[in-house]
């Protein structure tokens, strides 16, 4: 087993640049490793790269320049050895319409030189929910079954990798729960290394130990999810007093919003105002205080900092 699951470094993508079209650097320069063994985000905005990056990482889109790594195979050296080491769940529902889900399954294993005998078809079937479903053409399916024959075809050549490029986009609340329910169960029992990239950054809070954010074709932070989170200043106490008070106090450094619900929301910086400050300013404003509780910053806050601080 190597230590990193994924190792790039500066690598470059560029596209076109030929006769009167300028060329589009998709990727300017990444360098990143993705340890093994953990679940780890792959965020950024719409074009920032991301599905260039994992295009790359399955040999499907050939790299301008730069050293990819995957499992400890050089791409340029083993490229067979490193695409077995990685399956990708891709966005698209790209499925033949006239294979059954059982059929897709044992084609996919036989483009990876699975021998039947250590082909997990049935195994993969049950899975992903699809047992009874296993003779069915993938016409008939529904999106949300097709999603899941989708993971069941990156799975079937037992990569040390799976890389899900937004797998729960579009999908009902059912379905993503079996899909996690499904991931988190690979990753502890089996330690496979999982490659996330979502829009629904509460789903990359709870899901990932580590988040690498792109913007503009470069890694503009790489950390834990806790470190990331703990790079926002902004702290909100929640004060709900016991009978509403007929003008908010106020104070330099320290935002106040009386919510729906009757509750003062107090927003400060904390490397410049202590909780303490904030209780003073309710107590001199003359509120009594039935209840109080803090609101963490949460992944989103760090995300919409870090691509408007990259895009300045």
């Amino acid at each position: 087993m190597t230590t990193d699951a994924i190792k790039i470094t500066g690598l470059r993508k560029t596209y076109g640049g030929g006769g009167k079209q300028p060329a589009k650097e998709a990727l300017n320069g990444i360098d990143l490793t993705v340890p093994a063994g953990s679940v780890f985000g792959l965020l950024g905005p719409n074009g920032a790269g991301k599905s260039t990056l994992i295009n790359i990482l399955a040999g499907l889109v050939k790299k301008t320049a730069g050293k990819v790594t995957i499992w400890g195979f050089d791409q340029d050296v083993n490229p067979r050895q490193s695409r077995a080491a990685i399956g990708v769940m891709p966005q698209e529902l790209n499925l033949d319409p006239f294979f059954t889900p059982r059929g897709a399954l044992d084609v996919q294993a036989g483009l990876y030189g699975v021998p039947k005998s250590q082909r997990r078809t049935e195994e993969i079937l049950e899975m992903i929910g699809l047992t009874d479903k296993a003779e069915a053409y993938a016409r008939t399916l529904s999106g949300g079954m097709r999603r899941r024959l989708l993971l069941g075809k990156a799975l079937v050549h037992h990569p040390h990798i799976l890389v899900l490029d937004e797998p729960t986009a579009g999908v009902d609340i059912e379905l993503r729960q079996m899909l996690w329910q499904n991931v988190r169960r690979l990753n502890r029992e089996r330690g496979m290394t999982i490659i996330l990239t979502t829009h629904y950054l509460e789903e990359a809070e709870e899901m990932c130990d580590e988040i690498a954010i792109i913007s503009q074709g470069a890694v503009i932070a790489r950390d834990t999810t806790h470190n990331l989170l703990g790079q926002i200043d902004t702290r909100t106490m929640i004060i709900t007093p016991e009978t509403p008070p007929t003008i908010l106090p106020t104070a330099p450094g320290i935002d106040v919003v009386s919510r729906p619900d009757g509750s003062l929301a107090f927003t400060y910086q904390a490397a410049r105002t202590q909780a303490e400050e904030v209780l003073q300013l309710v107590r001199d404003a003359g509120i009594r205080i039935r209840d109080v509780r803090t609101e963490q910053a949460d992944l989103e806050e760090v995300f919409l900092n870090l691509t408007r601080s990259s895009a300045a």
